[in-house]
């Protein structure tokens, strides 16, 4: 865990993260949580990276992420949220066995979290403050994601790989919005996109 010290957090906290991890490496053999290449590097491609989501996040109310998977950012998000409490975060997924993990390390970290089991497609109206998605989908599908559950006041942050700006271009297409790239503090070529204000052209 040679990159610890890139998270300013409590030692409780660091003690909470490092937990997850190792509920991750646990199950990750039987559900496929996260790429086998990207299990040995976890801390820094999936635990730092996600906390940077929350670092981005402004106020309270409600965080709804998109597609959990294996926790990232939904669980990450919901340790640090411990100690201030600012959100109720709710993570959806619509694959049963992910869920099962989610509400596993929810119950054995003792945190403050919901999990639904639906696809997002079906799913009521969350009117969230905050959403999130990591490795679900192209920015213009999400775009349509963040119209559905998003509150008009509502901010999506959106972590994208080296090829942010093409979707981006495409997404604009289609949809109008606001967005303030952030380059990610794992990786110079990433961004992390704090999206609102958005409506179909």
């Amino acid at each position: 865990m040679s990159d610890l010290g890139a998270l300013n957090v409590s030692r409780e906290t660091l003690d909470k993260l490092s937990g997850f991890a190792e509920l991750v490496r646990k199950w990750n053999p039987k559900i496929n949580l996260v790429s086998k290449s990207s299990l040995e590097d976890l801390w820094k491609r999936h635990i730092v990276d996600s906390a940077q989501l929350f670092d981005l996040a402004e106020g309270e109310g409600r965080w709804i992420d998109l597609g959990s998977g294996g926790g990232f950012p939904g669980i990450v998000a919901a340790v640090l949220n411990q100690e201030k409490k600012r959100f109720q975060i709710t993570l959806i997924e619509s694959d049963q066995r992910k869920c099962a993990f989610l509400r596993t390390a929810i119950r054995e970290l003792e945190l403050t979290a919901t999990v639904k089991n639906e696809r997002i497609e079906i799913l009521e109206n969350q009117e969230a403050d905050v959403l999130s998605a990591r490795a679900l989908a192209d920015l213009k599908n999400l775009l349509g994601f963040c119209e559905m559950h998003l509150k008009s006041s509502g901010v999506a942050l959106i972590p994208k790989g080296k090829s942010w700006k093409e979707e981006d271009e495409v997404a604009r297409q289609m949809w109008s919005y606001e967005c303030d790239a952030i380059t990610s503090k794992t990786d110079p070529d990433a961004a992390i996109l704090r999206i609102k204000e958005i409506t179909r052209v």
